[in-house]
């Protein structure tokens, strides 16, 4: 009787398997027949792309109806393991493709020369910190990262706390939040008319028309003024992130327990001593969350310092850099390894991000 039942799961797991298989390349028969109609068809290109995502909305529901169907045909101690790899599967398999193939080609590009045709070892590592623009580039991405990170989460906290005792706490709340939903180039873009200089009196640009208002001279306040031009680009990235931290500090505060409060209040604490020893270390994870995240968004900066400046008067960064020599000077080993480093620079905030969202039971 085991014997029998044993044969019979054992039928059971193969023609699911089988069926598996058949699922699978019938999904790529299907699809794969229909990318080519699309590629060789003559429709007019307006029919051609409304049947194209048509296909991708039907097809991408069909791929997973299908799969999840084969998944249903599986015992159930199987079903339980299988289910998971169909949904999680094809994001997966997308994320390696457009994320870590790129890496592993790009860290084989590194150990070669501007053509890719000789093998250089690390040289072009040694390259980067010898060179004076990459002395200059790395400066400026420490500048951005002390400074923008430290401006962002303290006008953040500083805003929430007192944006939550306000009458006016959405008001504020939205024009603060409100540079978020631009772009960095189009924000790039508002502040150079913010910043722009012309020889002469007559000044468009809204800060040196106020200096010139209470009699000050007008400053090319983004290319003369070394090393303060670093400055005034960073203060771009603190109009747009502050509202960022400001809207995730203002609900960890609002998460703080007000019995609490109330009773160190009641204990005679001052405002800041509940400030300083209760709300910090209650919101303590969510600060750290915040500047990490900051922190990623200094050392990757690329738009604001292209739109600005492009890169000139010393205000080069390491991703500006990075594109000057892999796409203008076609210099692919060198920038190559500049992709590199950024994405060592960047892997331990994010391995930091990872393990406290794990603490939180994140995943």
């Amino acid at each position: 009787m085991n014997a029998q039942n044993t044969q019979a799961k054992s039928s059971i797991r193969i023609k699911a398997v089988l069926l598996s298989l058949l699922v699978l390349l019938a999904n790529i028969a299907a699809h794969g027949s229909i990318f080519m109609f699309f590629r060789d068809s003559t429709l007019h290109p307006l029919v051609t792309a409304v049947f194209a995502v048509l296909w991708g909305v039907v097809g991408v529901y069909l791929i997973y109806y299908t799969f999840n169907w084969a998944a249903e045909q599986y015992p159930e101690h199987i079903r339980k393991k299988v289910l998971p790899f169909i949904f999680i599967g094809p994001a997966a398999l997308i994320l390696g493709w457009l994320l870590v193939l790129p890496a592993l080609r790009t860290l084989y590009l590194s150990f070669f020369n501007a053509s890719s045709d000789k093998f250089v070892g690390l040289a072009n590592y040694a390259a980067i910190f010898s060179d004076r623009l990459m002395a200059t580039a790395l400066r400026n991405n420490l500048l951005w990262v002390f400074v923008g990170t430290l401006a962002c989460v303290s006008l953040g906290l500083l805003i929430a706390i007192l944006a939550d005792r306000s009458s006016y706490e959405r008001i504020a709340k939205s024009i603060i939040f409100m540079p978020m939903a631009i772009s960095f180039v189009a924000a790039g873009v508002i502040w150079k008319f913010v910043y722009y200089y012309q020889p002469g009196d007559e000044q468009i640009g809204i800060l040196n028309a106020m200096v010139t208002f209470f009699g000050g001279e007008p400053q090319a306040w983004t290319s003369m003024l070394q090393p303060w031009n670093n400055f005034f680009l960073i203060m771009i990235l603190i109009w747009m992130q502050t509202g960022f931290a400001m809207v995730i500090f203002s609900a960890a505060i609002k998460g703080v327990p007000e019995d609490i409060l109330e009773a160190a209040r009641v204990d005679g604490a001052g405002e800041a001593k509940i400030f300083f020893g209760i709300m910090i270390p209650y919101i303590s994870t969510t600060i750290l969350t915040v500047t990490t995240t900051v922190i990623v968004f200094t050392l990757k900066i690329f738009d604001v310092v292209m739109v600005m400046t492009g890169g000139q008067y010393d205000t080069e960064v390491v991703a500006t850099q990075f594109y000057r020599q892999f796409f203008m000077y076609r210099n692919f080993g060198y920038g190559s390894t500049l992709a590199i480093v950024l994405l060592i620079a960047v892997l331990p905030v994010i391995i930091i991000n990872l393990r406290q969202f794990r603490r939180q039971g994140g995943f």
